[in-house]
């Protein structure tokens, strides 16, 4: 099974985290996680994955608590939704959560 796993600096603070897996062509498995740098240790921030083989999203806030949202899509459909949501709106992704918002 290919599997494909890396991260993009988006900014000194702010990175995304991909990692998804194939069989046949098809995505079996994904997750794309932006993280923040908070004094010293990368914070989950946003992350789209497809545990218990349900694709959702989940964010958090400074206090570590969560939201989640279920994505309806394929999961080739998620992952790239996920990556492009993530490239578009990571600055106000960061600046909620550094205001202790639900990004």
């Amino acid at each position: 099974m290919p599997e494909k796993q890396y991260l993009i600096f988006l900014d000194v603070d702010a990175r995304k985290r991909h990692y998804h897996k194939s069989k046949g062509g098809k995505i079996t498995q994904l997750m794309v996680q932006l993280e923040i740098r908070l004094e010293g240790q990368w914070r989950e921030v946003i992350r789209y994955d497809c545990a218990h083989e349900t694709i959702h999203k989940d964010a958090y806030n400074l206090a570590g608590k969560r939201r989640k949202w279920g994505i309806f899509l394929t999961y080739e459909e998620a992952l790239s939704f996920a990556d492009k949501d993530i490239n578009e709106h990571w600055e106000l992704y960061r600046d909620k959560f550094l205001r202790g918002e639900f990004p």
